[in-house]
This record gives structure tokens, C-alpha cells and sequence, in this order.
């Protein structure tokens, strides 16, 4: 079965990583996991794709998807039984829209508040302050219910949560202490839920030229909720 199925390179603690997992999860799509160390690439990764980063998934017929909100789509297009993805047009703009102000302004004061050493002349506090200005917008949208698109976690909340994740956990003590009962409670019913746990598994990193592990979340029977 094992040769019939994508493989999903990947690395657990990666954001990027973490939100293709959850939309291959959730969908019920099972494929080969192979759980890499991002200072020792394996060659078969870097055969694969390019970018040399993760996540990766390498579908049976050869087609490599190289980016995670495109393995996200791919996934949910097979199965979405959460209704992650957006029914309207107008909605799935605004939904991506959303993610991609997630991925260059929110993640480009995340990195350098997070790995200040690694950005020439960054001042981790002063990164801290512009993403937590972020965040307070984001929590501003965060329906009655909970969620940023309607009653419901959606995309928007899928893909943009691990990224949060990372931000909370890199001085969690100071998040905890903010005045963001909205947005603290949007976090921890994402990351203390079923599908959430199920995804952060920790597997053993993969030895090139052997078998990786079935990857498949539990199957979580429509409504999900958290």
C-alpha cells in the first residue's frame, strides 16, 4: 500500500509543515511520512523539489507539491469534510488575502522577534510590538463564535494558527499575560483539539532508502468542532 501513497516530507515542528498536515489530516488522506532534520536534507528531498525546504509531498503518479497552502488545497479538494474551504468567491478572496498578510507581515516580525541573531541590526522587542499590532487586528475579526471567517474554523484559522503557535510559545509567559482572551482561547482550542494533537506526533526521522511511517489523522466525522 506503502508505494501507492504520497510522501510527505516533512518536519514537525515547521509551521508550514504543521498546516499541510492538518489539511491532509483532516481530509483522511493517508501518505508516507518522512520526517527530515532541515541541517542534514536527505538527497530524495532535494531531488524533489527545488526549494529544498518543507514541506513536500511527492503524489504516486510523480507531481510534486512544493508549497503548503497549495498541499492544503490539494487535500481539501479530495475531501473537506470540515468545510474549511471557502463556498463564495468573495470569502475565499478575503480568506487569502488574510493568509497572505499572515505570510509577509505577521511572519516578517515573527522571524526577527523570534531569531533576532539571524537579521542584521533587528530589534527582537521592537518585532514583538509590530506582530502583537497584528495580532489585536486579527483578534478584532474573530466572530461571536470563535472563529475569523464565520461560525467555523476555516482555512484562514488553519493556516494561519501554527504561525500564532510559534509567536505565543517564543516568550509564552508574556502571551499569557496580554489582554487577548479572544485570541488566546481562538489558539488554544486549535492547538489543545484532537486533529491539532493527532498532527504533532513524533516520529522518528527518516533514514533515506527506507520506508517512512503511514501518516493519517483519526477520522473526525463532519461537524468537527474544537
Amino acid at each position: 500500500m506503502q508505494g501507492t501513497l504520497p510522501i510527505l516530507y516533512s518536519f514537525r515542528r515547521c509551521p508550514y509543515a504543521m498546516r499541510a498536515r492538518l489539511a491532509l489530516a483532516i481530509s483522511g488522506q493517508a501518505c508516507e511520512l518522512r520526517e527530515v532534520v532541515l541541517k542534514a536534507k536527505p538527497a530524495e528531498l532535494l531531488s524533489a523539489s527545488a526549494k529544498a525546504s518543507v514541506p513536500v509531498l511527492v503524489l504516486p503518479n510523480g507531481k510534486v507539491i512544493d508549497q503548503s497552502l497549495d498541499i492544503m488545497r490539494w487535500a481539501l479538494q479530495l475531501n473537506d469534510p470540515a468545510q474549511w474551504l471557502p463556498a463564495e468567491l468573495e470569502q475565499a478572496a478575503q480568506v487569502e488575502a488574510f493568509i497572505d498578510d499572515c505570510e509577509t507581515t505577521f511572519k516578517h516580525h515573527l522571524d526577527r522577534y523570534k531569531y533576532p541573531n539571524r537579521y542584521a541590526g533587528a530589534d527582537a522587542l521592537q518585532h514583538r510590538t509590530a506582530a502583537a499590532a497584528w495580532l489585536k487586528q486579527m483578534a478584532q475579526q474573530l466572530s461571536p463564535e470563535g472563529w475569523l471567517f464565520g461560525p467555523a474554523a476555516s482555512l484562514a484559522d488553519m493556516a494561519t494558527a501554527p504561525f500564532v503557535r510559534q509567536f505565543a510559545q517564543t516568550d509564552s509567559l508574556w502571551f499569557e499575560q496580554q489582554d487577548w482572551p479572544a485570541l488566546q482561547a481562538w489558539l488554544n482550542r486549535i492547538v489543545s483539539s484532537a486533529l491539532f494533537v493527532s498532527v504533532m506526533h513524533n516520529y522518528p526521522v527518516w533514514d533515506s532508502g527506507t520506508i517512512g511511517p503511514i501518516f493519517s489523522g483519526p477520522v473526525f466525522p463532519p461537524p468537527l468542532t474544537f
